[in-house]
């Protein structure tokens, strides 16, 4: 993970082959109006661009501790419209957790039998729509969500993470890769 271009670097952050190791600002979120009435577009973003339909693969293993620590993969045309997903942490319990915002964001959970040591992502644009899967062993995958996000060309695609309530947290990514289909 040693290219990439960021949104709102974090402070403390190591990239070393294949893996990226970073420690989330405080009060750092990515989120628009819905529910809460404020927009945040603070959470840190290492991407790249992809052109296209495309797959991207990432391993997360996080020090979740505070209330919404969260880590995944974000798929970004601007502030209005993007996707991110991953783990989140609500009530000491890990969840998959899906954002999906189009000038609005909305967000869905499905809370984990146990909070794993690791969770693999993998995003498959086709056209407009985003497929969202999920693994807890890197080999079998279920579908978490399919969604519209945009029919722009070109996005920006790469690992996320945001601390909105807690002082942040040590998340690891590993073999994050993008491949055109």
């Amino acid at each position: 993970m040693t290219n990439g271009t960021w949104h709102n670097e974090p402070s403390a952050w190591q990239a070393d082959g294949d893996r990226l190791t970073l420690i989330t600002g405080p009060k750092t979120d990515f989120w628009r109006t819905t529910h809460y009435d404020f927009v945040r577009d603070t959470g840190h973003f290492r991407s790249q661009q992809a052109t296209g339909d495309f797959v991207a693969e990432v391993k997360v293993i996080g020090a979740y501790a505070s209330l919404y620590d969260q880590a995944g993969v974000m798929v970004r045309l601007d502030d209005m419209t993007w996707l991110k997903c991953g783990i989140e942490l609500v009530d000491g319990v890990q969840q998959v957790s899906a954002v999906v915002t189009r000038a609005f964001s909305d967000w869905s959970v499905v809370p984990l039998p146990a909070n794993p040591p690791a969770l693999w992502l993998r995003l498959t644009r086709r056209g407009p729509a985003i497929e969202i899967h999920y693994s807890l062993d890197g080999t079998r995958f279920d579908l978490l969500r399919m969604a519209y996000l945009s029919p722009a060309a070109t996005l920006r695609v790469g690992p996320m993470a945001a601390s909105p309530e807690g002082p942040g947290f040590q998340v690891t990514f590993e073999g994050f890769t993008v491949h055109s289909l």
